[in-house]
């Protein structure tokens, strides 16, 4: 058994301001076992988070050895030395990371593992120096918990078991061990920045403090490697449900040989790395290497105890400014990014997650057929906004499926038909688009919201469902019919000469029931803009390339005039060209991200230039038969050594003083999730010739748009109240509950009454058909056919002459 010791308790301070830490810009990657529930995200000095038991719970900030003479120096993994990185087999997400010191004198070498079986994390440590040095060093690691994903609050003890003192900590039920299979020599818990080991040994290069506890704060745990073992050693993180679990985790970790341990893990890495895209070698400019890690990352970021839950990163961006108000970081859920990797999965012919994927969502779906903005593992939501894309993108996941014949015995049906639902109901201005800030009408989030329609409908039409299928066709048409009308301006001032081009946002306020639909007017306000800059912009003079959007699922097609003129003025206001190829911001006025000084982003910044949009700008050169090349090879060349793609890249001059170059990553989050399914999915569609994930039935049917437009109906409803519509088109007015329409085309003089339509969709609706020649309004009224009510007013659409 063990004993917790408490006779010599840590000065009672809470510690210092708890903080992540960053997200290293020199990051190693993110490794696991197939078996055991621990992640971790190695840098080069150590390791940055540790994740258990679920890949959203962060438990630990930082790790690292330090080391000191006694006498003239005091090293830092992180601050004093040079360290360099490999992966430690092919195929296999473990790490080799050696930690030089700049004189010469000594180099730390650490093999970084996931026990395959326990939820421990192993590092095989060798210090290597020279003779007339190795006497002299003394070894020390250091840990910062960060238990149940917070500074505040953990209890830190150094515990005597038979094989010697172990430091523990735990914060609620959770508990991890920290101990090695050579002996500390001495031990302390202190407080961060007050009475941790760090503290003690920067004053007189010696571990003075031994301190058998610091309860409830912001705490470090400290312990002194016995060298007189020998400079090779195993140290083990281990976690538990209690002091007893993370213990014997930890010894059952130390009992195997550590080699047994790597071979183990490399096997069951191997074994899931069968997945070759035939002639990737010849499409890359890197022999495939972005292509494996891209695979292996992406497998990485699901969870073990959530079959199918993936996140969008396993890391927090700039770290050391957050503190524990700042629960979610990116190890959240969101349907789109997780869809992206699900997607690009399947692209490389791993069917198996994306399976579990759609399930999981399936299960995850709110009952109103909507998805949270993003959420916990457990279905709890962190951000409560609504994005009306990442309510489409798990139907279009599920298409992506049933096309490979990979759906087995799940019927998706029932979350089909709910999230169409949602996005008939609920549409079509989106409460948030893709960048999550702004509400209105968005070219990209338009086009995943007409193909997921497009795909609804023929999950529809396969169950003989015909009515629901034509009208979610016509749904999806009249959104189609409205795309320009609704997110290009005529009036833009950004490009000389070139006026008609597609917006990022057309703004409206979805509790605007008859919004301004006009592009050319509207002001967008721009969040995270640095204090006192200007936040409020023309709307038809901020511009994205979300617009890509359209032409990747088959809506637009390449080369169309307007999609070629805003390209230019997107090219003209966000590319970036890098010494490692081009590069776009997300859109102009952007204020997330590196500071100007290359500070970090701390509520406000400027948006810097992300490698993702490289690999949709590069999709659309596929599309537009054009080489895309260079952009694999920009992709390519964006990651680190180890292969991980960042959320942004710095976009201007280097700056030394604040470790920024031009093309390399900034303090945001890397690995992005989303940035390698990009990748993947360019890689597969450059082999194909053709982009993967355009839809065939989208393409089909919008390949005839003009037809398409011209037969496409109006549509009225309470959250969309239209004011006008050309003549000889159809009225479809709708609500979500049946319904009798009262309606006269004809200033009442005859009034016509006609029952709504069922869909199937909790949607019901009536067709008023309105002649070339009409040019009265169209009035009309309810009655609630549930209840028994009438609406108790009146509504109109004025008609002009056609379109």
């Amino acid at each position: 058994m063990a004993t917790l010791l408490d006779q010599h308790p840590a000065p009672g301070h809470p510690g210092i301001e708890p903080r992540w830490t960053r997200s290293d810009k020199d990051g190693v990657g993110t490794a696991y076992s197939a078996l055991s529930r621990v992640w971790f995200t190695a840098s080069r000095g150590g390791l940055d988070e540790v994740y258990y038991p679920t890949i959203d719970r962060p438990q630990v900030r930082d790790l690292q050895y330090l080391v000191a003479d006694g006498q003239t120096f005091f090293h830092d993994s992180h601050c004093h030395m040079e360290s360099t990185h490999e992966y430690l087999a092919h195929h296999a997400l473990g790490f080799r990371i050696v930690s030089s010191d700049r004189e010469g004198r000594y180099r730390i070498v650490k093999e970084v593992i996931a026990d395959p079986h326990e939820p421990c994390v192993l590092l095989h440590t060798s210090l290597e120096a020279d003779p007339a040095w190795l006497p002299r060093l003394r070894l020390f690691v250091l840990l910062a918990p960060h238990l149940e994903v917070g500074g505040r609050g953990n209890h830190g003890h150094v515990a005597q078991t038979p094989r010697g003192k172990v430091l523990t900590a735990h914060k609620g039920n959770t508990w991890l061990a920290l101990g090695a299979t050579v002996p500390f020599v001495r031990c302390s818990c202190g407080y961060v920045g007050t009475s941790d080991g760090w503290q003690d040994l920067a004053q007189n290069y010696e571990m003075d403090w031994e301190f058998d506890c610091a309860l409830d704060g912001n705490i470090a745990l400290t312990g002194e490697i016995d060298l007189r073992q020998g400079p090779e050693f195993v140290l083990g993180l281990a976690f538990g449900d209690s002091l007893h679990s993370a213990l014997v985790a930890l010894t059952q970790s130390h009992a195997v040989p550590f080699a047994e341990h790597r071979d183990r893990f490399v096997r069951q890495w191997q074994r899931g790395a069968g997945h070759a895209l035939v002639g990737r070698e010849r499409l890359t400019g890197d022999g495939g290497r972005l292509y494996e890690v891209s695979h292996n990352l992406l497998m990485a970021h699901e969870d073990k105890l959530y079959d199918g839950a993936m996140i969008a990163s396993l890391s927090i961006p700039w770290g050391e400014s957050r503190g524990d108000e700042d629960l979610g970081g990116y190890h959240l859920v969101w349907t789109r990014d997780m869809c992206q990797s699900a997607t690009a999965l399947l692209s490389v012919g791993h069917d198996e997650f994306p399976f579990r994927a759609l399930i999981y969502l399936a299960c995850t779906q709110r009952e109103d057929g909507g998805f949270h903005q993003n959420f916990w593992l457990n279905g709890e939501p962190y951000w409560r906004g609504v994005q009306l894309d990442e309510v489409a993108f798990p139907v279009l996941l599920a298409w992506h499926l049933r096309a490979a014949n990979a759906l087995r015995d799940f019927d998706p049906w029932p979350m089909v038909q709910r999230a169409a639902g949602y996005l008939v109901r609920e549409g079509p201005a989106t409460p948030q688009e893709r960048w999550e800030e702004n509400s209105g009408y968005s070219p990209s989030t338009l086009a995943a919201h007409i193909a997921a329609l497009v795909c609804a409908a023929s999950f529809a039409r396969e169950r003989g469902e015909h009515a629901t299928s034509q009208y979610l066709e016509e749904y999806a048409d009249f959104l189609e019919s409205q795309v320009e009308a609704w997110t290009v301006t005529t009036e833009g001032t950004l490009v000389p000469g070139t006026r008609r081009h597609f917006v990022r946002i057309h703004p409206v306020d979805v509790d605007d029931l008859q919004p301004d639909e006009d592009p050319n007017r509207g002001v967008l306000l721009v969040r995270n803009r640095p204090p006192g800059a200007p936040a409020a912009f023309p709307a038809k003079d901020v511009v994205d390339a979300g617009f890509l959007e359209l032409i990747r699922y088959g809506i637009r097609k390449p080369g169309d005039p307007l999609v070629e003129d805003s390209l230019r003025v997107v090219d003209a206001v966000l590319k970036v060209d890098t010494p490692f190829g081009p590069c776009w911001r997300r859109y102009n006025h952007d204020g997330y991200g590196q500071r100007d000084d290359g500070g970090p982003y701390q509520g406000w910044g400027r948006g810097r230039a992300w490698p993702l949009l490289t690999g949709e700008r590069a999709h659309y050169e596929l599309a537009a038969g054009r080489d895309v090349r260079p952009f694999l090879r920009a992709m390519e060349r964006f990651a680190t050594a180890t292969g991980l793609l960042p959320e942004q890249v710095w976009d201007e001059p280097d700056r030394p003083e604040a470790r920024m170059a031009l093309g390399r990553p900034t303090g945001s989050v890397m690995p992005l999730a989303w940035a390698h399914a990009e990748y993947l999915k360019l890689v597969r569609s450059a082999a194909d010739g053709q982009v993967f994930d355009l839809i065939p039935e989208v393409a089909d049917r919008y390949s005839r748009r003009r037809a398409a437009r011209l037969l496409a109906p109006e549509i009225w409803k309470f959250n969309r109240q239209v004011r006008a519509m050309s003549a000889g088109r159809t009225l479809r007015i709708q609500a979500s509950a049946p319904f009798r329409l009262r309606w006269s085309g004809d200033e009442w003089r005859n009034a016509h009454d006609t029952g709504s339509t069922p869909t199937g969709l909790g949607v019901e609706f009536v067709d008023v058909p309105v002649a070339l020649g009409q040019r009265t309004p169209i009035r009309f009224t309810f009655l609630w056919t549930d209840v028994g009510r009438w609406e108790g007013r009146d509504f109109q659409v004025i008609v002009s002459g056609p379109g």
